[in-house]
């Protein structure tokens, strides 16, 4: 069970003393937002790689823009652990995969709640991890989306037992990860949880907790 901090609820100016408030975490996640694919705007290459210099945890970049064909590989080659594409957006994801894979990046594709988990089921051997939104993509700190966590199993099933992470994003907290980890899922993007804790550490622990015991039941 992974957690991966969202630094979309961080204190953006502090970047890389933020980052240092979540050494327990296994990656770094960071929303790439170009305000076409989604309505908002983040950052960009510049600053991931900046960051890159500032900490030894993996960064994992969950790109939410158009033409991820186009810019992905940028992140990969600055170094980032991992790399996620929406396959909304992606024009040619199989060759955007290889590529990323080449980098030495992991590929990842990420589907929005409305988009079917089917749509990932004949590329999976391409991909390292898949991505499902349990909030609209866009901002952080939105409700848990239930209707998603029959998704995550009809994920879970369809990677069948193949080494592929399954990871859920938005609105994971003490109070819903137990449910997805339940489902399957077994990478846990948390933003405001544990950017909103006294202690981010002490959040990022006891939701690694709550995970596995979820699955030990």
């Amino acid at each position: 069970m992974q957690i991966t901090p969202s630094i979309l609820n961080a204190d953006l100016a502090r970047l890389a003393d933020e980052v240092g408030r979540i050494s327990h975490a296994d990656m770094v996640h960071i929303d790439v937002m170009d305000g076409h694919f989604v309505p908002n705007l983040t950052l960009g290459l510049p600053v991931v790689e900046s960051l890159l210099r500032h900490t030894a945890l993996p960064l994992d970049l969950h790109l939410m823009i158009e033409e991820p064909d186009r810019w992905a590989p940028g992140y990969a080659e600055a170094g980032a652990s991992s790399v996620t594409f929406h396959i909304e957006a992606a024009k040619a994801p199989v060759r955007l995969a290889r590529e990323l894979r080449r980098l030495g990046a992991r590929s990842c594709a990420a589907l929005n709640p409305a988009t079917p988990v089917e749509s990932v089921a004949d590329i999976l051997d391409e991909l390292d991890m898949v991505l499902l939104m349990t909030v609209e993509p866009g901002f952080g700190g939105q409700p848990f989306l239930d209707l998603v966590l029959p998704k995550i199993r009809r994920a879970r099933q369809l990677m069948g037992a193949r080494d592929i992470r399954l990871q859920v994003d938005g609105g994971v907290s003490l109070e819903t990860i137990d449910r997805c980890a339940e489902a399957g899922a077994d990478v846990f993007v948390a933003g405001s949880a544990v950017y909103r804790a006294e202690d981010c550490n002490a959040m990022v622990d006891a939701l690694r907790e709550r995970a596995l015991a979820a699955c030990t039941h």
